[in-house]
């Protein structure tokens, strides 16, 4: 058993060296680590500077390889654990590496699909258009002409992402016992997260029912396209869709392109995702410009890779509606409230800190018209407010303040004047039309009309079954006292002083009595000895008592 760990904690040790050569060595003096990493080679000093420390990450992490890219990736969308600097650095970080040989690609498809690859394709590319840490696409034709993307799995992309899970795990736990400055974080939960995505796209099938939902949701559209899953060419480790064939937004070159067709462009690519958000509750999580096609000169739009999705329930829109009205009515007070109904979390004894934050944020900009605010600018301080807050955002926001904050970028690439907050509002308008309208309003009041009902006929139920467990002793009540304290301590002292008196007085007593019956022993002015020093201990035991009564003022 010790000796997985100890291959990680050798290779722990070469991403330490890594991370010395890219400048973070000041990182492990700082927090006494050099102990478990000495330094070897050259290295770069960087101090912690924001201007240096969010290319220098990404640099390392792309030298680390295909994993440390993707857990980059997830770490560009927790505003919560980095601040907006960084993020924004790693946001450029690109799933892109060397291709796998066609005899791998052979032998997945034959395993998965039960045939080879001239059974099932009438052609096949062997030189792949794009590949990835997980996999790789092919273009392909199926037998009845139709052409196709063919996406293959790596064959040993498992069993390569659950040893870099296993390194992650082993760093995220010396992170805890030797980095106190990362208390904030827990290291263990975000690997957890990170574990539980990456593991997702190993299973095409998941990747291929968000594709038939998108799909589904812009069938007959006349700008956006989804491609078609081929379910009998689709198992856990080949997904094939439909080809789609077009140029991908980072190729398109502004010289080639006139100004309005790049406005467009950059238009109609943030009204696409505003209709995700805001009308199917179902987006697609990474607008990257490399996954979305410009089908043809600018009218139309294809969306590929749909390994990260968001979801917002109908719940969730309704508290969005809610906040944009206590936004909007300047009741900036309510603002706490709404986000944390949405899932926010933040420390309790920094709630006015974090009222102050937002009211000086919210005044900031209101009244400002949307051409005057910079969307992306807006993005960072929100970003920065939930880094410096130590805020908890639930995972389907943070991927839409990511998809929104992608977009935002994307569309200024295209057009320098594109403000992805003046395409939003009239959905937004939209939206809160919707949700306040009579008939949303008709049926939210059936909805909640038929769980009260519910609940009425559930409280006998629940009653009869709280009697029972108090009768069974399964029930216990504890109480909690307070302001209780000053009086025990009352208590203490008065208890403490009346053993005293007892003491002078049984003293007093005692030494009466051997002062009267003892004849024989050594005397003093004719008193028993014994006798006087009982009187003495007792006179300065009562003195004592006497002068702590008088120094408290209570006689």
């Amino acid at each position: 058993m010790a000796q997985p760990a100890q291959r990680n904690l050798g290779r722990l040790s070469e991403i330490a060296q890594v991370a010395v050569r890219h400048g973070f060595g000041y990182w492990f003096d700082t927090h006494r680590l050099t102990d478990l990493f000495p330094r070897r080679g050259p290295r770069v000093e960087l101090d912690g500077q924001p201007s240096q420390r969010g290319a220098h990450l990404r640099e390392m992490l792309d030298e680390l390889g295909p994993t440390f890219v993707k857990f980059g990736q997830l770490l560009s969308t927790r505003p919560d654990v980095l601040p907006p600097d960084i993020i924004a650095e790693l946001r450029g970080l690109q799933d892109d590496v060397r291709p796998f040989p066609l005899a791998d690609v052979e032998q997945v498809v034959e395993e998965e699909l039960g045939l080879t690859i001239p059974q099932l394709f009438t052609e096949f590319e062997e030189r792949p258009v794009a590949a990835a840490s997980i996999g790789q696409v092919h273009r392909a034709t199926l037998p009845n002409g139709r052409r196709v993307a063919v996406k293959v799995q790596r064959p040993g992309a498992p069993r390569q992402i659950e040893a870099d899970i296993a390194l992650l795990y082993q760093a995220a736990r010396l992170a805890k016992e030797r980095v106190r400055a990362l208390d904030f974080i827990d290291a263990h939960q975000l690997v957890d997260e990170f574990a539980r995505q990456i593991r997702q796209e190993l299973d095409y099938r998941l990747e291929a029912r968000n594709a038939d939902a998108f799909h589904r949701n812009f069938a007959g559209h006349p700008h956006v396209r989804v491609p078609r899953v081929f379910w009998s060419y689709t198992r856990s480790r080949v997904l094939t869709l439909d080809w789609l064939d077009g140029v991908q937004v980072a190729d398109i070159h502004p010289d080639e392109w006139s100004v309005e067709e790049r406005r467009d462009l950059a238009h109609l690519m943030a009204e696409t995702w505003m209709t995700m958000i805001f009308r199917h509750g179902f987006f697609h999580g990474d607008p990257h410009p490399a996954n979305i096609l410009v089908l043809g000169r600018g009218d139309q739009i294809g969306l590929v890779d749909f390994g990260a999705v968001g979801k917002l329930t109908d719940d969730d829109l309704t508290k969005l509606t809610r906040m944009f009205i206590d936004a909007a009515a300047e009741n900036v007070e309510a603002l706490p409230k709404r986000l944390a109904d949405l899932g926010v979390r933040y420390p309790k004894e920094r709630e006015e800190e974090f009222l102050a934050e937002l009211r000086e944020m919210y005044y900031r900009y209101y009244g400002a018209s949307l051409a005057e605010i910079d969307p992306l600018q807006v993005i960072r301080e929100v970003f920065q407010l939930i880094y410096s807050m130590n805020l908890q955002l639930p995972a389907r926001f943070l991927l839409l303040d990511r998809a929104i904050a992608t977009l935002g970028s994307v569309g200024i690439d295209l057009y320098p004047d594109f403000n992805v907050f003046e395409v939003a509002r009239p959905y937004a308008r939209s939206l809160l039309l919707d949700r306040f309208g009579p008939r949303r309003m008709a049926s939210r009041a059936r909805k909640e009309s038929f769980r009260l009902g519910q609940m009425a006929l559930e409280l006998p139920y629940q009653l009869h079954d709280t009697l029972e467990q108090v009768r069974d002793g399964q029930i216990e009540v504890g109480f909690v006292h307070k302001g209780l304290d000053d009086l025990l301590n009352r208590l203490d002292v008065v208890f403490n002083r009346l053993v005293i008196a007892m003491i002078v007085a049984g003293g007093l007593i005692g030494s009466s009595l051997i002062g009267i019956f003892a004849k024989a022993g050594p005397q003093v002015l004719g008193i028993n000895i014994i006798s006087a020093l009982g009187f003495a201990l007792s006179g300065l035991l009562g003195m004592w008592l006497l002068w702590g009564v008088v120094r408290s003022g209570r006689l």
